[in-house]
């Protein structure tokens, strides 16, 4: 069986769809910039998502939001570190940390993280050699050059070429595969209509490739948005990630990450079982 394994711990792949919760520790998310950027109510929120029925707490110190302005890896840790701190002993799941920074990742995993949620799109950047000093595991994903739009005009074939450079960078390096989770980037560097495809042509997305873990995070994007007649608002947009994120699932995704985790994981574990049945 196939397995996805970070730190200490380790999840059988095609089991069960794990749930991601996402912890924004930033003032200027794009869908909930402000509400947990104090370490207190950061804590609250992380053990909540855990009561919840989070695997996973994915803790972010930086936004990717379009036209973001970067903050230095030292703000960046700042932010980070009291919360990391405060969680360590109360927090059962295992903590992953959104950064495109090595130094902070491998101070994260010092401080208790276990996987690296690398954002950046990059493949040589140092931080697979960060995964391979610390025992972490690493999400590589297709950035596609940020989070504005690219347009990029094939997005399948660009993103299947990602996944083959990460793959072999990662071997080449001496990072396990099982500590490997590829990720297509939905909502950086896409157009609408290219998130679209990635998420419903997945399948043949990973088709021939070595089994690695993949996740998908499209929870309260703008390509939901774009479906619909109207402008939707992001903290109005749970009926289209549960929509998205459960084709994500029948079509192979072991890893959703999530803002709304209750909810995400009743739909997880309805699509779960209904995928016991697919011919």
């Amino acid at each position: 069986m196939a397995r996805f394994c970070f730190g200490n711990h380790s999840i059988e792949l095609g089991v069960r769809t794990r749930i991601m919760g996402i912890l924004n520790v930033t003032p200027d998310s794009f869908s909930d910039g402000g509400k947990y950027d104090r370490p207190s109510d950061a804590v609250g929120r992380a053990l909540e998502m855990e009561r919840e029925g989070a695997d996973i707490i994915d803790i972010g110190a930086q936004s990717t939001r379009p036209g973001h302005v970067p903050i230095t890896a030292e703000q960046e840790w700042e932010r980070l570190e009291p919360v990391l701190a405060a969680l360590k002993g109360r927090l059962g799941a295992p903590i992953s940390v959104d950064t495109f920074y090595p130094e902070v990742a491998a101070a994260a995993v010092a401080a208790g993280a276990s996987i690296i949620n690398d954002v950046s799109g990059g493949i040589d950047n140092g931080m697979i050699e960060v995964a391979i000093k610390t025992g972490a595991g690493i999400v590589m994903m297709h950035g596609g050059g940020g989070a504005d739009d690219a347009g990029n005009s094939d997005p399948f074939n660009t993103v299947r070429a990602y996944f083959e450079r990460a793959i072999r960078h990662a071997e080449k390096a001496g990072l396990p595969l099982e500590r490997v989770c590829l990720d297509p980037g939905i909502g950086f560097g896409k157009d609408r209509q290219g998130d679209i495809a990635l998420i419903a042509r997945l399948p043949a997305l990973v088709q021939g490739l070595p089994r690695t873990a993949v996740l998908v995070g499209a929870s309260r994007k703008r390509v939901i948005a774009s479906c619909c007649e109207t402008e939707i608002p992001p903290d109005k947009r749970l009926a289209g990630t549960l929509a998205i994120h459960s084709i994500a699932a029948w079509n192979g995704a072991d890893i959703l990450r999530v803002h709304d985790v209750a909810q995400g994981v009743q739909a997880a574990r309805v699509i779960d079982a209904l995928r016991k049945h697919k011919v």
